[in-house]
């Protein structure tokens, strides 16, 4: 039996299972669709997995302009989440 071990296929693996573990939090979304903090961490780690995604893309086709888009979205992309996920929490506080 002859494996492939060479770096795209291990790449397309780790790319194949990154989608499928985005699978998971959008299951838990679907799941507890009462309760709002459950639904936004979900969405929230479903964003982070995508930006660490782009960033494996972006190595794997060595082409750094979807590296930096990667980049900015997984170091800014969920800084609006969080005010949203504050300004909620402040809501029913009230």
């Amino acid at each position: 039996m002859n494996i492939d071990l060479s770096t795209n296929a291990v790449l397309n693996f780790v790319v194949g299972a990154m989608v499928f573990s985005l699978v998971i939090p959008l299951y838990q979304a679907w799941k507890n669709n009462d309760d709002i903090w459950e639904i936004m961490l979900a969405f929230s780690s479903i964003a982070a997995k995508a930006a660490v995604m782009i960033l494996v893309i972006a190595i794997l086709r060595d082409d750094w302009m979807i590296g930096v888009v990667g980049v900015i979205i997984l170091s800014v992309g969920n800084a609006g989440f969080m005010l949203l996920a504050h300004i909620i929490r402040r809501a029913g506080n009230l």
